[in-house]
């Protein structure tokens, strides 16, 4: 209980910050392992070039050798170099493919929310919930500004990353994103979420969530936008299904 009441995620960048961000959806601790997967490997690999390319130098000189060999080919080492490499890419390939394709994974989703991107802030638009999937009437749509340093809270509040509206979204549930724009090109982006979708006027890009715990999350515009590109942050906050479902009654209480 001591240690669970004082552990906390870093669900916001730090400086200094050299690794990733806490991960709250099984999309980024795939990418996480895959990271970490990729850099042993890499360090295997580059240890072994290395070591044989010390042994070359060491072994393979005119000090060392006066008497150059008679050899000219080596049908056992093409063999070896030829097939020891495409070994290796298949290793890496079997969990890069399974991780791209869980990136495309749509699971029936019970919440579907739209976002676009106007020069500069963000637009959320409900268009159902956990009550009535069905009745697209129940929708409703908030705006999301850069809340100015004056406003900022003076504990907990990060300059240039705090909204006026926070996107409020369930937790372990399948959630489906609609990502858009209205006049130039934005992209959608929260570290913790694995989440990057480009938001392109006239075209509906679709992507998958499902947060696996609470907490509130922060990320930005990731696409140059124009002067204010910097001011585009985006923050969620996830809660649980009750939560959720008490927050839809009083932004919108037809949902009740």
């Amino acid at each position: 209980m001591f240690l669970k009441q004082f552990f906390t995620f870093s669900d916001v960048a730090e400086d200094w910050q050299l690794g990733f961000q806490d991960p709250a959806t099984s999309t980024v601790e795939g990418m996480i392992f895959f990271y970490d997967f990729l850099s042993i490997s890499l360090i295997i690999i580059g240890f072994l070039v290395f070591f044989f390319l010390y042994q070359t130098i060491i072994h393979f000189n005119k000090i060392t050798n006066t008497l150059p060999e008679n050899f000219t080919h080596s049908s056992l080492l093409e063999i070896v170099w030829t097939i020891l490499p495409a070994v290796v890419l298949v290793i890496i390939a079997i969990p890069s493919f399974t991780l791209l394709y869980s990136l495309d994974e749509l699971i029936d989703p019970e919440i579907t929310l739209k976002v676009v991107g106007h020069q500069w802030y963000w637009s959320y638009e409900y268009t159902d919930s956990l009550v009535n999937r069905s009745s697209i009437q129940n929708g409703f749509s908030v705006d999301s500004y850069l809340l100015s340093t004056e406003d900022l809270t003076p504990e907990g509040s990060f300059r240039l990353l705090e909204v006026d509206h926070k996107v409020v979204l369930p937790i372990k549930t399948h959630i489906r994103l609609l990502v858009t724009a209205a006049d130039v090109l934005h992209s959608w982006a929260i570290p913790s979420f694995g989440i990057k979708i480009d938001a392109c006027p006239g075209r509906l890009s679709q992507g998958s969530l499902f947060i696996k715990r609470e907490g509130i999350f922060y990320g930005q515009c990731s696409e140059i936008c124009g002067v204010n590109h910097g001011f585009m942050p985006i923050v969620v906050r996830a809660v649980t299904p009750t939560f959720y479902q008490t927050y839809l009654n009083l932004v919108y209480p037809e949902n009740s």
